[in-house]
């Protein structure tokens, strides 16, 4: 048998999912797993129509939490990982040019690399400051004639930093572009509108602060704009034929649904609907700020946190690795934290953290004060 833990797990890494999460999520995804048992758009019985339908609510809550989007418009890939390849890879053609941020996540950055480096496409990273955010000046100084799309992080993964979406978006409608807007890090915690942002597509996990289960995401497109599907498959429409369905969410979603994460992300968005997005990031950005302050006050500690985005705090301990922090605040405290690069290694050159990277702290709905004083008494006495 293992071992008891010597204290109480105290979960502060929602910004890599979300955990706990809300009751009647884990009620739902295990409802449809055990007792549904059928595929969404594939039959006519009674489970497979029942799967169906969880499909369009979920589908239907994505668009609510999108700002009242078309849900017609709105497909629902495994990941945010594959929304945003979906979305590179089925917007840019041969010789375009692609802006992306020093800010942004390796799931955007790695495809355009990759795109890049076999001469598909031209990419220039523009830069952000120490905090973390993107002066729309610098993309518009980024502009050439080719350039076609420009992908940007709404909030940062490492600092938590809120980018000037729309004033992005601006810049780059003014002169005839696409805007991707990664919202993995700022759907579920910052209230969304399609008209405020600008965004023409935004693609983002259900498994992060929406508080689903890991299989499902979201990716809207506005309408107009069509890429082209990255996967070719079955869809259970127009199987007759060996083209892809014309219509978009057919073309966006070749293969088998995971109905029960669908299920799970439709109960998430009911949960987050009965609260508001805006009282629930209010609530884990206070518990942020909190951190942040408290561990500002800690000798040898180095903050890199923002207040208007998402409620990370990224941190680093004098004299001691990454790593080593977290290790020792999880033996002392039960505190769970991440360490290193988080998988956006640009940022880090502009927050003064390339050598090492952070220990980053990102608080949920479901923690409290006692889990930031935790943290910080273990930092505490790690330095004292």
């Amino acid at each position: 048998m293992t071992a008891p833990a010597p204290h109480p797990r105290r979960y502060l890494d929602n910004a890599a999912t979300s955990w706990p999460k809300p009751e009647q999520v884990c009620a739902a995804w295990e409802q449809t797993a055990r007792v549904l048992g059928a595929t969404a758009g594939r039959a006519a019985y009674r489970e497979a129509v029942q799967a169906e339908a969880i499909r369009g609510r979920a589908r239907a809550a994505a668009a609510r939490l999108l700002g009242g989007v078309d849900p017609r418009r709105v497909a629902l890939p495994a990941s945010g990982t594959l929304a945003l390849n979906m979305a590179i890879h089925g917007l840019v053609r041969p010789a375009d040019h692609v802006i992306a941020t020093a800010a942004d996540h390796n799931a955007t950055l790695r495809p355009l690399h990759w795109l890049a480096r076999r001469g598909v496409i031209g990419l220039e990273i523009v830069p952000c400051d120490g905090s973390g955010r993107v002066d729309p000046a610098d993309v518009a100084a980024a502009w050439r004639p080719a350039t076609r799309l420009v992908v940007c992080s709404q909030a940062s993964n490492v600092s938590g930093a809120l980018q000037d979406a729309g004033a992005i978006a601006a810049v780059v409608h003014e002169r005839g572009g696409i805007l991707l807007l990664d919202a993995a890090q700022s759907l579920g915690q910052v209230p969304f509108a399609i008209p405020a942002c600008g965004a023409d597509a935004v693609a983002a996990p259900a498994h992060k602060w929406l508080l689903g289960s890991a299989g499902a995401a979201v990716l809207w497109v506005r309408e107009g704009l069509d890429p082209e599907p990255l996967i070719q498959g079955g869809t259970g429409t127009t199987s007759d034929a060996l083209d892809m369905p014309a219509e978009f969410t057919s073309r966006m979603e070749a293969g088998t649904p995971d109905v029960p994460a669908l299920a799970a992300f439709a109960a998430a968005a009911d949960w987050l609907g009965s609260r508001t997005v805006a009282e629930v990031g209010t609530g884990c950005r206070r518990l942020a700020d909190r951190c942040a302050a408290l561990l500002r006050d800690v000798r040898g500690v180095r903050v890199v946190a923002a207040a208007d985005g998402a409620p990370i705090v990224s941190f680093t301990v004098e004299g001691y690795d990454p790593a080593e922090v977290a290790a020792v605040v999880e033996q002392a405290a039960g505190v769970q934290v991440r360490s290193g690069f988080h998988c956006a290694a640009t940022v880090h050159e502009y927050l003064g953290t390339a050598a090492t990277g952070t220990v980053r702290a990102s608080f949920g709905p479901f923690n409290s004060v006692e889990d930031v004083q935790s943290l910080v008494t273990a930092v505490e006495s790690l330095v004292a």
